[in-house]
């Protein structure tokens, strides 16, 4: 069996939002959960909260679908067809060409840290679409396994990590993809800005818990791109504040708020 995550990054036309939706929560998910090898099937929307905040957000949507191939090379291609349902209706924006399927192999299922509450949804993910430097890749994965992805999923509302390699099998329409690899990050917060603000104040050395992240490795590209979508999809939502498994007393009460 083999580990795949699809995503598909696209907009809907202006007005046909809850056609999609009905089509998503409905016949799709029927049509997908009959795959083989089907985990799950989850929709995102584009947060206004971003960490790199200067970086394109050119999609409003997300579509993640997981599954476990007994046979990749059979299997995925199966997923195309449901995918061009929704573009032959008309729920997707074609004029752009914008939208973007990427299926990647992965290097390991979800690695969760103590924050994690099991069995109750995830509020919000992050996607990277990263790469490594040329000749480095041992050590970037190194780094990432042992080093980045501990230490950033410990970050008050980050819950988990997964990475994954994206594959020579893809669905159609293809078009470039600016990352050899995906990392792809989960969240269980009610407070996104939070959530971001201390990545970012624990990546600096200044978070009020005193925790500071090791410098970022060389071997990790500065060439990527990084999104943040929203849970729309499904009937269960996360309601329970900020996941940690620590202290937030120690956090003042303005923390979240922009400076100035």
């Amino acid at each position: 069996m083999s580990l795949y995550t699809t995503i598909q990054l696209h907009n809907v036309p202006a007005g046909r939002e809850a056609d999609y939706a009905a089509w998503f929560d409905g016949k799709h998910a029927a049509d997908v959960g009959a795959l083989r090898g089907f985990r799950s099937a989850d929709r995102f929307e584009v947060t206004p909260e971003q960490i790199m905040p200067d970086i394109p957000q050119p999609w409003r949507f997300m579509s993640v679908y997981e599954f476990d191939y007994p046979a990749p090379e059979i299997d995925l291609p199966a997923l195309g067809p449901l995918l061009a349902e929704a573009r032959d209706a008309g729920l997707i924006e074609t004029a752009t060409d914008s939208e973007r399927i990427y299926s990647y192999a992965m290097y390991s299922d979800w690695v969760f840290s103590a924050n994690h509450h099991a069995g109750k949804p995830l509020s919000s993910v992050f996607i990277i679409l990263a790469n490594f430097v040329a000749g480095r890749e041992a050590e970037y994965h190194t780094w990432y396994k042992d080093v980045h992805m501990p230490e950033v999923s410990l970050v008050p509302g980050f819950v988990g990590m997964k990475r994954g390699r994206i594959s020579p099998l893809q669905i159609e329409p293809r078009r470039y993809c600016p990352g050899s690899d995906l990392v792809f990050c989960a969240h269980q917060t009610d407070d996104l800005m939070f959530t971001i603000r201390d990545f970012s104040a624990r990546a600096g050395g200044r978070s009020p818990s005193g925790i500071a992240m090791e410098p970022r490795s060389s071997s990790g590209s500065t060439a990527r791109t990084v999104h943040f979508f929203r849970k729309i999809s499904g009937a269960e939502f996360w309601d329970g504040g900020i996941a940690y498994d620590g202290d937030l007393s120690v956090y003042p009460p303005d923390f979240a708020r922009p400076a100035g």
